[in-house]
């Protein structure tokens, strides 16, 4: 038989417990692999079945609620900070609202009146600029004939006709454009007008909402929810902040170098650059196409100053900002980031490339405690 030794009827236990642990193992790579395919099933479900445009739905109506408690998770540590100080909580949370509100209120002073007026100087050169990109095509196509013997007459008629449809499209549209734009702007100012209040009570009471999840929850998972719970608004908490501020940082210098290269309506792009510098290592690629398209449109010059300014403005950030304020927050490697970048993009778009990287450190921090309490990896690969 199999199992059986040669000189007697006997099981070969050896040899039994071998296949055993090889089954285990397998059974438990296989248990692996069907979580990924749940994981992966299940986001293409909630694609297709249009469970996300509802959720976004769902966001939308609470998001003063939503707003309210990611204020109060970001600045519990500020109040935090002032109660060890022996300032009371109710004082601690009114100090930290005077500084979130006088920012904004010094920020949209410093910035709105501005940025109104560049939104209209560039609407105005708008004209400019399509004739200004129609000589550059003209230019292009006499040089392409010249050296090629190409008749381009046909291309360059349909390539025309498709600038004066955009320009035309583009003008006529910019009027319901900034009165759509002005309407999301108002519900959004509301919004968070009634997050910053609602905020504010969570804010004072926040310690009491962690300290009345723990009450509720069974005895032997009070401890393993404070630990992955700490662990995981650090990491997060960190992250945003820090994403914040670089965010700032990149506004304010891409400000000043487009500034200084001539371009027109700077703010207007140097926002762009800084809302896209969201996603990594794609972001400022998208934020730098439109600035670059339009600083070519003005001039040769123009446009190559401005490649300089975005590059010595990226040098800066992936030099200096990302190390100085980030520094190894995530703690992911590059490919990492970059395929869940990929997949996050491919079923949620521009939304889902925004949270791939805290959602994916999210997940690595509850891995790694999990691990830590399981010995999943060690399980995996045999070495206990």
């Amino acid at each position: 038989m199999m199992f059986r030794k040669k000189k007697d009827s006997e099981l070969d236990y050896t040899s039994l417990n071998e296949i055993l642990k090889i089954g285990s193992k397998l059974s438990e790579i296989f248990y692996v692999i069907a979580i990924i395919a749940i994981v992966i099933l299940g986001t293409h479900l909630i694609k297709e079945w249009g469970i996300l445009g509802f959720i976004a739905e769902f966001f939308a109506v609470i998001s003063p609620i939503f707003i309210g408690l990611i204020i109060a998770w970001l600045f519990d540590p500020l109040v935090r900070w002032f109660q060890k100080k022996k300032i009371p909580r109710l004082l601690g949370c009114i100090l930290v609202y005077l500084l979130i509100i006088g920012s904004l209120f010094l920020l949209l002073y410093l910035i709105v009146p501005t940025f109104i007026d560049q939104v209209k100087d560039f609407i105005g050169t708008i004209p400019d600029l399509i004739k200004d990109f129609t000589k550059i095509v003209d230019a292009f196509f006499k040089s392409l004939g010249g050296k090629t013997g190409i008749n381009t007459t046909s291309i360059k008629k349909e390539v025309y006709a498709s600038i004066e449809h955009f320009g035309h499209s583009l003008t006529t549209s910019i009027p319901n454009t900034i009165l759509s734009a002005g309407q999301s702007v108002f519900s959004g100012i509301v919004s968070f007008a009634l997050g910053l209040m609602i905020g504010f009570y969570m804010l004072f009471d926040f310690d009491k909402l962690n300290d009345h999840i723990v009450s509720i929850l069974p005895k032997r998972w009070k401890k393993p929810y404070k630990e992955l719970g700490d662990r995981l608004n650090d990491s997060l908490r960190d992250y945003i902040q820090g994403l914040l501020l670089i965010m700032l940082l990149v506004f304010i210098t891409q400000a000043i170098g487009l500034t200084l290269v001539g371009l027109k309506a700077p703010l207007i792009f140097a926002l762009f650059c800084a809302l896209t510098d969201i996603i990594p290592y794609f972001g400022p690629y998208i934020g730098a196409v439109p600035v670059v398209i339009v600083a070519f449109a003005t001039s040769p010059i123009t446009g190559i100053c401005s490649i300089i300014a975005i590059l010595v403005v990226q040098t800066l950030e992936n030099n200096f900002y990302q190390p100085l304020i980030m520094g190894h927050t995530m703690k992911l490697h590059p490919v990492t980031i970059m395929l869940g970048l990929l997949i996050f993009g491919h079923f949620f778009g521009i939304i889902g490339m925004i949270v791939a990287t805290p959602v994916i450190a999210a997940g690595k921090v509850i891995f790694t405690y999990l691990d830590e309490k399981l010995n999943i990896v060690d399980r995996l690969t045999g070495e206990k």
